[in-house]
Order: structure tokens, then C-alpha cells, then sequence
């Protein structure tokens, strides 16, 4: 079929309009040169637009026209589950077939697999981590490469090392970039990419092939941007909830952990307010439900952590607030991009913390695997296929981070994903410190631009379109520096106090372990099942979380680097002391045990006298560490459950002394340490009690992590 431009332009307006709904749509600046690189050309092509700017009728409008020259279905690249929901139900409304192959859906893949045979499907829509997946990659991927009309990869700044989060299996895309065919036509799609992403982004996309970018402003003229520096946790919970019901329609608010996602939503539930709390925990189910709530607006807001990001489409979203800031104006950019994508108005407000800077340092190299580790995954790896969970008893990595470890090992050439479990290649494998310490680097000057953003003298849209190299960065006229301020700023008494009631809940449960970990033979622990009920401690309880937004901000200042070891301070026993008021324990404890700490004695030894003299508990002699493992176990965060328990099986004894004070006791044991991780530390101080005659243990520290 032969057509010229003119054609193929009237072709693609009149799909516009369908997609759109509207007779008198027309084409943004260089969405026609965009459809034309790939239909016409079949080039391949770099779009970095603001959200809304309608990079999805790009795609979705050339795999409709590509198709009707007789090609086969795109295959699109999509993050995240949420996405492609979006992206299916946006392709149906265009009447374009969709199907997407994630984790979610794995009894659909048949039926999938057989709709592309039949031509039923004209996007194929798949996450990165799929494209290593041994069965999708080994079935459907060389059916898909040899039919492939197109190729989009959403998100792409993802392929980068600049990009705003370290992600993998998208520098896998790179590889798969450069074995398709000339002829095939490549989209990259994003809407946060400073220079340095885009002229990666490019190299990668053109494997020695020139790219077309098309670029425009990053602008939103929708948005309303503030920033709001309130000074403790009380005063920006007190402002959400004097003011969540005067901001416009249905938003988000977002938060940097997951518990401040909870206490928050739960706060502002209690007042009254239809929200809810999105966070990676939240069920792959629920977070459906969820999103379609907020959508309908049957939900004021989502009080949501960065697991509500890229693609959430709500095109009338009214607001958006961060309670706390992300560590980069690139992810803050993303995530204001949810609002007003479909409306003249929308308000931005960023209300910052203090604790901002410790949580942005805790998350920073989470994500970057170190060179002993990788060199231990690659010895283990020698010989036979290995499953993740096999490999997580070998090596010294929890299974998030060991997972990870994989992927990068994987993208690398140096390890292979097959049908039971993971094999090296052999291939020869370095290090790239340079590399991971160019990431490191970057993410503090991100850091530093966000710190800038929050206390900027000029236009704060400006900044940020700076900050991604836009050449039209310009005054806003509509931020509170343009404009003035446009927000309320003050904090109603009775929310404060509401506030500072929620921040002022005490205790949080650590639940006992129940089993040993699988493997722990190999470390030298020779126990396997269950833990028997006569060795296991209680379920206890910790005064807060490090992370909460309360009491986590004294424990936080408690436990920094660098802070010295001191007795217990008169606030947290008093907090501690409520936290026994309100535990309800089958049976009260009549004595207290203090665990060694090489870290904080004083502080543990000061808990436990104060504890038993408020109680009137019998203060029994300490455990006895045996070796530095009774604290090493809290402090390799990287350490798996096998790894941790290895640390502290043999660190605690029980003194002549001890026993012979457990022997005569007829309740419970209160068995207290400052800062509880793994719970293998208190699980195996408690077991040994159990052993030396204790009748129970009731765990009990002052700070849960995580």
C-alpha cells in the first residue's frame, strides 16, 4: 500500500479524533512529526514531552497505521501495573487491541500468546523484569521479534544511569534495542529527562542509528506551586487536616515511607476525610480498587508513598501535596505531573520535614550492589541451577536486595535466568565502581537542587524545568513566588491537637518469629520447622517505629551516627510506660532482663532499671554477650535471615546468676533492647531464657526499624 504524506496525515487526524472523541482535535507540536518518523520513516525516535502532552496517541495512533500497512502488533515497555492498566483501558477507548503479559495475569498468558497468533492483538504490553522472564523470553519473545511491528518504551529515562531511579531490567532494553531489525521503528517516550538523560537515552536507542528527539516544554501551565515550611511533624498534620477539605477536587498526598502513609491516612480518616493509604505493601488487588476510587472520586485522596507514580492517569486530579520531599526535583517533577493533566488548575504544595535529609541518605545506596557481594552470588553460581531462595541461604543478601543483584548480574552477561532457578555464564565480570560512584555523585547534587527548590527566591516551575534542562524555562506567573503566597498558612487549634494526640500514639507490635530460616545449617545453625512454643518468645511490642512520624523523630535523633550513648531520657520512659499500660498481654510480667548492647549499654541498662522500678518488676541480672554478635545481627542491613540469625546464635548466655534468679520466677520475663531489625537477636536471647526456665518472654524495645 502506497500512500503519501498528505494521506497519511488525514489518516492519522482522523484517528485523532476518534481517540480524542472530538471533530475539531488537532495534533500538538510534534506529535504529526513524531507518527511520521515512525510510519513514514521508520525511524527511530526520542519524545520528551511534559505529562499530557499526548505521548500515548503518538503510539497509539502509528500501531494503528503501521498495522493497517500490514505490519504485526508494537510491543510496548511499560513499568508499572498501574500503567498499563491505564494504557489498555486508554487503548480500547482508541480502538486499539491491547493485552498486557505481567505478574499479575499469568494464567491470561495462553490465551494471549494465542491472540497474537491470530492477529488479534495490535499492542502487546509488557513490564522490563518480563523480558528476562525464562518462559516469556524463551516462548513468546522470538514469535514477538519476528513479527514486531514496533517497538515503544515508556518511561525511558528508566534506560539511564541519570534516569531517577536505578532500574535494571531497563538497561536490558538496551541489548534488545540493538538485535532488532533496521527496519522495525523505535519509540522512547518520557517526561523527565535533563540533558544527560536524553544523550544517553539516545545512544542506547540508536545503537550507531541517528535519533529524532522531540523535544518541547516542560512547562505546566496548569499548576500552582508552593512551598510550605512548617517546623515539626504536629504543624504540617495540623495543616492537612485544617485544610485538606478547601483543596480542589481529589488528589494525592504524598509521603517518603510507608509508615507515615499509614499514620496519616489513619489521622485523617479519624477527622472525617475519605482517604486512604497506597504503599508497596498495599495488595496488587487493593491498590485497584484503590486507584478506581480515587479516580471516581469517591476518595478525597490517596495518602500514597512513591508506589503511586509513574502513569497513574487521572486527568482531572485537582491536587497534589508531599508531606516531605523527594530527594530529587526529577522524581518531585513526576509526581506533581499527576495533576492537572486535563484541567486550567491545579495546586501543587510541598510541605518539607527535617527528617527529609536522614530518610533520602537511608534510601540513597539501597540500590547499589558492592563488589564482595556480587563476587559471592557469582561463586555460588558456579555449578548447578540455583532457585533465589536457594541462593538467599548461600549468600549474605536479604531477597529484595538479592534480587536485584540478580538483575544487574543478569544485564551484565554474567549470570542467565533458566527453568529452575539461576546459572553464571562464565563470561568474565568487573566491577564498574566508576559507574556506581557516577550514580552516587549525581543523586547528591539532586539532593542539593531539591533543597534549593524548597527555599527558592524565584519562580519555583522555572527551577524545575532548569533542573531538566529545559531552553524554555521561564516564569511561571502562578507559583507563590511569581504570585505571591496562595495557600492558607495557618494551623487550627483543634487540628493541632489532633495532631499531636496521633503523633503521641505509642506501640507498635513485633511480632515473634515462629519458624527458623530455611538453610541455616549451611551458616552453622543446625535447627530446621518450626520454633517449638516452649523456646519461642511472645508477641512484643516496640515504643515506635524509626520511621514514624511521631515518636520516630526523637528515636531517629536517639540512634543517629554519631550521637553518644546516654541514660534513657524522662520523655521516652514515659512514653515507654504507656506502651506497657496499653499492651495487653495474657499475663502481666514480673521481672525485667536487660539484652547486651555493645552500642547503647547505658541506654538498655538505664531502660530496664527505669522499667522495673515504675513496674515494681524484679530486675534480673543482664544476659551475658558472648561476642560481638549480639549486635552485629541489628547492624548488617544487608544480611539475610540465615546470615543474621548465624550472627547471634551463639552471642548470648545466660549467667549461673540469671538462671538461678529465672528459677524463681512465676511470670513473665520482660526482655528489653534499644532497637529491634530481624528479631533473630531477640529471638534467640529469648529462646535461651525459655531454655534456662524463664515461664514466657514478653519483648520489648524502645525503636522497631523499618
Amino acid at each position: 500500500m502506497t500512500t503519501t504524506s498528505t494521506d497519511l496525515d488525514a489518516e492519522a487526524l482522523d484517528l485523532l479524533r476518534a481517540l480524542t472523541g472530538r471533530a475539531d482535535a488537532v495534533f500538538h507540536d510534534g506529535q504529526l512529526e513524531a507518527i511520521r518518523a515512525l510510519v513514514d520513516d521508520r525511524r527511530r525516535a526520542l519524545v520528551v514531552q511534559r505529562t499530557g502532552w499526548g505521548k500515548s496517541a503518538v503510539y497509539f495512533i502509528a500501531t494503528l497505521l503501521i498495522r493497517r500497512r500490514g505490519a504485526g502488533p508494537t510491543l510496548l515497555v511499560s513499568p508499572l501495573l498501574a500503567l498499563m492498566r491505564d494504557q489498555v483501558a486508554a487503548a480500547a477507548r482508541a480502538g486499539v487491541r491491547a493485552a498486557a503479559v505481567n505478574s499479575a495475569n499469568a494464567h491470561e498468558w495462553g490465551d494471549v500468546q494465542r491472540q497474537i497468533a491470530q492477529g488479534q492483538v495490535d499492542v502487546l504490553l509488557v513490564s522490563p523484569e518480563r523480558l528476562n522472564n525464562p518462559r516469556f523470553r524463551d516462548e513468546q519473545m522470538p514469535e514477538l521479534m519476528r513479527t514486531m511491528g514496533m517497538l515503544v518504551v515508556d518511561e525511558a529515562h528508566c534506560i539511564s544511569d541519570w534516569g531517577h531511579d536505578f532500574r535494571p531490567d531497563y538497561r536490558r532494553l538496551a541489548e534488545l534495542i540493538r538485535t532488532l531489525p533496521g527496519e522495525i521503528p523505535v519509540l522512547a517516550t518520557t517526561a523527565t529527562a535533563n540533558e544527560r538523560v536524553v544523550a544517553d537515552v539516545e545512544e542506547q536507542l540508536g545503537s550507531g542509528t541517528p535519533v529524532l528527539t522531540i523535544r518541547g516544554s516542560l512547562a505546566r501551565a496548569s499548576l500552582r506551586l508552593g512551598v510550605l515550611t512548617l517546623p515539626t511533624s504536629r504543624e504540617r498534620l495540623g495543616w492537612l487536616l485544617s485544610h485538606l477539605v478547601s483543596l480542589p477536587g481529589s488528589g494525592i498526598i504524598y509521603t517518603l515511607t510507608v509508615s507515615a502513609a499509614d499514620d496519616t491516612a489513619r489521622l485523617l480518616r479519624e477527622a472525617g476525610h475519605e482517604v486512604a493509604a497506597y504503599s508497596g505493601r498495599t495488595d496488587p488487588e487493593e491498590r485497584e480498587v484503590l486507584e478506581q476510587r480515587l479516580k471516581t472520586n469517591d476518595l478525597k485522596a490517596l495518602v500514597a508513598t512513591s508506589a503511586l507514580g509513574m502513569g497513574f492517569d487521572k486527568p482531572d486530579l485537582g491536587f497534589v501535596v508531599h508531606l516531605g520531599a523527594p530527594s530529587s526535583p526529577v522524581a518531585y517533577y513526576q509526581q506533581i505531573g499527576r495533576a492537572g493533566r486535563a484541567t486550567d488548575n491545579a495546586d501543587v504544595l510541598l510541605l518539607p520535614g527535617r527528617e527529609d535529609a536522614d530518610i533520602w541518605q537511608y534510601f540513597a545506596t539501597a540500590s547499589m550492589p558492592s563488589e564482595s557481594r556480587a563476587k559471592a552470588v557469582l561463586a555460588e553460581l558456579s555449578g548447578t541451577p540455583l532457585s533465589t531462595p536457594a541462593l538467599e541461604a548461600r549468600v549474605d543478601l536479604k531477597r529484595t536486595p538479592l534480587e536485584l543483584m540478580l538483575k544487574v548480574l543478569d544485564v551484565d552477561g554474567a549470570v542467565q535466568k533458566v527453568q529452575g532457578g539461576w546459572v553464571s555464564t562464565g563470561l568474565a565480570w568487573r566491577y564498574d565502581r566508576e559507574r556506581y560512584e557516577r550514580i552516587a555523585a549525581a543523586r547528591v547534587a539532586e539532593q542539593d537542587s531539591m533543597l534549593r527548590y524548597e527555599s527558592a527566591t524565584t519562580c519555583r516551575m522555572q527551577l524545575l524545568q532548569a533542573d531538566l534542562d529545559d531552553p524554555a524555562a521561564a516564569p511561571c506567573g502562578r507559583c507563590d513566588i511569581c504570585a505571591g503566597v496562595w495557600y492558607p498558612t495557618d494551623v487550627a487549634s483543634e487540628a493541632a491537637g489532633r495532631a499531636t494526640t496521633a503523633l503521641d500514639r505509642v506501640g507498635v507490635e513485633v511480632e515473634p518469629r515462629a519458624q527458623w530460616p530455611a538453610g541455616a545449617d549451611r551458616a552453622g545453625v543446625s535447627l530446621t520447622g518450626k520454633i517449638p512454643p516452649e523456646e519461642r518468645v511472645e508477641s512484643g511490642r516496640a515504643l515506635a517505629r524509626l520511621t514514624d512520624l511521631g515518636w520516630g523523630t526523637t528515636l531517629r535523633e536517639v540512634f543517629a551516627a554519631g550521637s553518644p550513648d546516654a541514660p534513657l531520657s524522662r520523655g521516652l520512659l514515659d512514653g515507654c510506660v504507656r506502651v506497657l499500660k496499653e499492651w495487653p498481654w495474657a499475663e502481666r510480667p514480673t521481672a525485667v532482663v536487660a539484652m547486651p548492647s555493645t552500642s547503647h549499654p547505658e541506654l538498655v541498662s538505664s531502660l530496664a532499671e527505669a522499667l522495673s522500678s515504675v513496674g515494681r518488676l524484679t530486675l534480673l541480672p543482664p544476659l551475658t554477650a558472648t561476642g560481638p554478635g549480639s549486635t552485629t545481627g541489628r547492624a548488617r542491613g544487608g544480611a539475610n535471615s540465615v546470615y543474621r540469625l548465624a550472627d547471634v546464635w551463639q552471642a548470648f548466655e545466660v549467667s549461673p546468676s540469671l538462671a538461678e534468679a529465672l528459677a524463681g520466677q512465676s511470670g513473665p520475663v520482660l526482655l528489653v533492647d534499644d532497637l529491634v531489625d530481624s528479631r533473630w537477636s531477640l529471638t534467640v536471647a529469648g529462646r535461651a531464657l525459655r531454655r534456662a526456665g524463664a515461664p514466657a518472654v514478653l519483648p520489648f524495645a524502645l525503636a522497631l526499624v523499618g
